[in-house]
């Protein structure tokens, strides 16, 4: 299962995850519980060296420390809690198919969760009780890069948060807001909302390459715990752990839920990755865990805090690797190169030529190993570039020119161009009804969606919501925003101080009156 490390605050019975679906690693039926650790660094200070053990000369096996005491005491400060609130979340009630009404809905892995699922709804409670919301909260970690107050964190730690809380060791708490992220790599920029113009301790990213065998150490907040730190090495270099074409380092240090979200740093006190996941049946630590290399994590930061967004190139294909057999079958003397399996529709591949089949073979200069090696390659473009892309086809090579395209920044986003729409569906206001509507995601029966409601309106008030469907108004069939317009003149020019809407909220359709507001 992936799993995010992020902590979930005691008694609030959220359970978070990372990617949502279980799978397998390799050919071994495991757990990839996806975490991240937390590490601090200073800047400011002197790079601390570790003691040596006693009679060594530090020749040839390099510093073996003694203690990371030293280390510990320049970086730490610099490490933060992070707080998080998620907005709202809902609980169960006896109109949806909860067995038993009002019970929080349970993980998938949780032991009882086949149990309840299995139960008759008479066993439910006799009258089902309103739909209730609370904050849902949840913890990680995260470390800072600057004296005014930038901090790096994972992106699953802050996802959908609606206020952030970062944390010193003494108590020392912040608010904190959001400047960008980047779910590709798992990494958020935040910024500490500095009223009293405060210089913070901070730390660096590594410019220096780590190797196998080098030692590492991670601080944290696991399972909430506060400062946490751990101490290992670094076990390998380039995993590909299924989550996008960037290698992670593996550490053996201990990572687990809470920390996600920090560094690793090496024995100078300089950030060499942002943990990010670990591996395990468990749950828990079992001595896997994988970090961002500080040099992807360097250069994803540094564009969040110049444009709060990370941009890169978009060929738009679906690819796979080329093995030796599909090598034999199209002709290529080895087995190299990207096939593409499928066209992303109106997308930059369709528009230049390229075709199911072809195989990849070449970018510019840049001889294609693979498909990981493809979409880091292209990922490296900026938007708009022209690259001429070689591919292998009907047993001869050929030179395409593309001119590269924005990758989609969600995965909402990515799912709405592969099927050929608008990557980002337009938003209309309404302000005489207090709604904003977007094109419905189906459509089975037509109708526009409730994107979002004003919560001082009526139609709050009548218990409209997003994600709500408006079929019909003032007997106007709908099919767009348009259509919602249309209803609302026509109420408007008969005088009619309100408007009837025909609404499907879930399997549930019902008739609700909302008033207009009143011109001013």
């Amino acid at each position: 299962m992936l799993a995010t490390t992020t902590n979930p605050a005691p008694k609030t019975g959220r359970s978070m995850k990372f990617a949502g679906r279980t799978g397998r690693l390799a050919a071994a039926a495991a757990v990839l519980s996806m975490s991240t650790a937390f590490m601090a660094f200073d800047t400011a200070q002197t790079p601390a060296l570790a003691q040596l053990a006693p009679g060594s000369s530090g020749a040839g096996i390099g510093r073996a420390p003694l203690s990371f005491a030293d280390i510990v005491e320049k970086t730490k400060p610099a490490v933060v809690s992070i707080s998080v609130t998620n907005g709202k979340k809902k609980l169960a009630s006896g109109d949806d198919d909860s067995p038993i009404p009002g019970m929080p809905d349970l993980p998938d892995d949780h032991p009882l969760k086949k149990f309840f699922d299995q139960l008759p709804k008479k066993f439910g409670a006799p009258k089902a009780r309103p739909r209730q919301q609370r904050p849902s909260l949840a913890q990680g970690s995260g470390f800072v890069i600057s004296e005014d107050g930038y901090i790096v964190t994972n992106n699953h730690v802050i996802d959908d948060a609606s206020e952030i809380e970062v944390a010193f060791d003494k108590d020392r708490k912040y608010d904190a807001e959001l400047v960008g992220t980047d779910p590709r790599t798992d990494i958020a920029l935040l910024k500490i909302k500095n009223t009293e113009n405060e210089k913070f301790h901070h730390v660096k990213f590594a410019d220096t390459n780590i190797r196998v065998g080098d030692w590492v150490v991670a601080v944290g907040n696991p399972f909430g715990l506060g400062g946490t730190v751990t101490a290992g090495i670094v076990s390998a270099k380039g995993r590909d752990i299924g989550s996008g074409p960037y290698d992670y380092l593996q550490i053996d240090a201990a990572v687990n839920r809470g920390n996600s979200g920090g560094p690793t740093f090496n024995l100078d006190g300089d950030v060499v990755g942002v943990n990010t996941a670990i591996y395990s049946p468990s749950g828990g630590n079992v001595g896997i865990a994988f970090a961002v290399p500080a040099a992807t994590a360097k250069e994803v930061v540094e564009q969040l805090k110049k444009d709060g967004t990370v941009s890169r190139g978009w060929l738009g294909v679906k690819i796979q690797n080329i093995d030796e057999d599909t090598a034999a079958s199209i002709g290529l003397a080895d087995a190299h190169g990207a096939l593409v399996s499928e066209i992303t529709p109106k997308g930059p591949a369709e528009g230049a030529g390229l075709e199911p089949q072809d195989a990849i073979i070449q970018v510019d200069d840049n001889k294609i190993k693979d498909s990981r090696d493809l979409a880091r390659t292209i990922a490296g473009y900026s938007p708009g570039s022209k690259v001429d892309v070689t591919i292998w086809r009907d047993n001869a090579k050929k030179v395409i020119k593309v001119d590269l395209g924005r990758f989609p920044s969600t995965s909402e986003e990515l799912a709405a161009l592969q099927q050929g729409k608008p990557a980002k569906p337009e938003v209309t206001e309404l302000d005489q009804l207090g709604l904003s509507l977007k094109p419905a995601a189906s459509d089975e029966e037509g109708g526009v969606e409730i994107s979002e409601v004003d919560p001082e309106s009526d139609a709050a008030r009548k218990g409209l919501k997003e994600g709500d469907i408006i079929l019909e108004i003032q007997g106007i069939s709908v099919s767009d925003a348009d259509d919602v317009i249309k209803g609302v003149k026509k109420a408007r020019g008969r005088d009619r101080g309100a408007v009837l809407m025909h609404i499907k909220s879930g399997n549930v359709k019902r008739f609700v009156a909302v008033r207009l507001k009143k011109d001013e």
